[in-house]
């Protein structure tokens, strides 16, 4: 038997092409809930939610409608420990955020890749990440 890999890469065009080669794909689409997750914030939802993650620290990037922050631990283990749980509960969201990670400083940037720019899913993970952050200190 032959597996077939579908690349996010390759974008939905290819996805026909792809069904014609193998006719047992299945085809996931997101709930309801995730795809509304998945979209851009509206101005208004940013005027409500983002406030008070930029009273946390996190900041606007520039050139991209993201966030980033850059959080200090006392040591490589406590940083390490941070990440281990923001990794398993990215996982759980389905929705990894960009990082990087020297010694006792983890730096993260969120954005939905999804729909290019901030998305609900974006806000959830910053808050629990600061609550991660909050119960090492």
């Amino acid at each position: 038997m032959s597996w077939l890999m579908f690349s996010r890469t390759a974008g939905p065009r290819a996805l026909p092409a792809l069904l014609s080669l193998h006719p047992y794909i299945v085809v996931r689409t997101p709930s309801s809930e995730m795809a509304s997750q998945s979209q851009w914030l509206t101005p208004e939802e940013r005027e409500q939610l983002l406030p008070e993650l930029k009273a946390a620290g996190w900041e606007d990037v520039e050139d991209r409608d993201a966030l980033f922050k850059e959080f200090s631990f006392k040591n490589f283990n406590q940083a390490f420990g941070f990440m281990t749980r923001v990794a398993l509960q990215a996982e759980k969201m389905n929705h990894h955020p960009e990082w990087f990670n020297v010694y006792h400083k983890v730096q993260i940037t969120l954005l939905t890749h999804d729909c290019g720019g901030l998305s609900k899913k974006d806000v959830k993970l910053a808050k629990f990440i600061e609550q991660a952050a909050a119960s090492l200190n």
